[in-house]
């Protein structure tokens, strides 16, 4: 079984998810999927948030209840499509040898925000972010589920990070991002290659 690393790189409906293997010290795209964590047209899979927010507009005593009920039933869908999701993509792993060590999450500052529902009601602007993070979330929850390790990794600070540890200039690491996406296949971009980049840099790290 050859050893990888997996990269999450969360977004709207779910995460792109790049397998990384390294040998002889150079890394080998082994894996360019997407998990889902919404369904079809689940609106409430895909924006939990943004939902609680319409049913809470106009209300004068707190948060009403069918807003908090939508929020955990869609986060409650998330998790499961993210656990199925990830529990497809091991199989698959598995029958091509491949054998996921380390998991990757890119996370940013928003982290700070305990709770989601009263933060995407302050501001018209935050429940896109409240969105963002409920996926990061299911993958969370995804991957525990699956017992796979994972390690956080800030993202703006990732291409810096990458260059100090694996001991490259920034010019050759988007070289090599590059050649990696021609073996990846379409799509490759931003998302991909930081999901990648991660990946890369969690199953070499000592």
């Amino acid at each position: 079984m050859t050893a990888i690393g997996l990269g999450f790189r969360a977004e709207r409906g779910g995460s792109v998810v790049i397998g990384v293997g390294v040998e002889g010290g150079a890394p080998r795209i082994v894996l360019s999927a997407f998990l889902a964590t919404s369904a079809g047209s689940d609106r409430l899979s895909l924006e939990p948030y943004h939902v609680a927010v319409e049913l809470a507009r106009g209300a004068r005593d707190g948060v009403p209840a069918d807003a908090v009920a939508a929020v955990a039933e869609g986060r409650r869908r998330q998790d499961q499509l993210a656990k199925t999701g990830l529990e497809d993509i091991l199989h698959k792993l598995e029958k091509a040898e491949s054998k996921p060590v380390i998991a990757a999450l890119l996370v940013n500052r928003a982290g700070w925000i305990s709770d989601l529902l009263q933060y995407s009601l302050f501001a018209p602007e935050h429940p896109a972010v409240a969105e963002g993070l409920a996926v990061r979330a299911a993958l969370r929850f995804a991957l525990a589920q699956c017992s796979v390790e994972t390690v956080e990794m800030d993202e703006k600070s990732l291409a810096e990070t990458a260059c100090r540890q694996l001991l490259i200039s920034s010019t050759e690491l988007e070289a090599c991002l590059k050649r990696l996406g021609t073996s990846a296949g379409r799509p490759w971009r931003k998302e991909q290659k930081l999901a990648c980049l991660s990946a890369w840099l969690a199953v070499a790290a000592p």
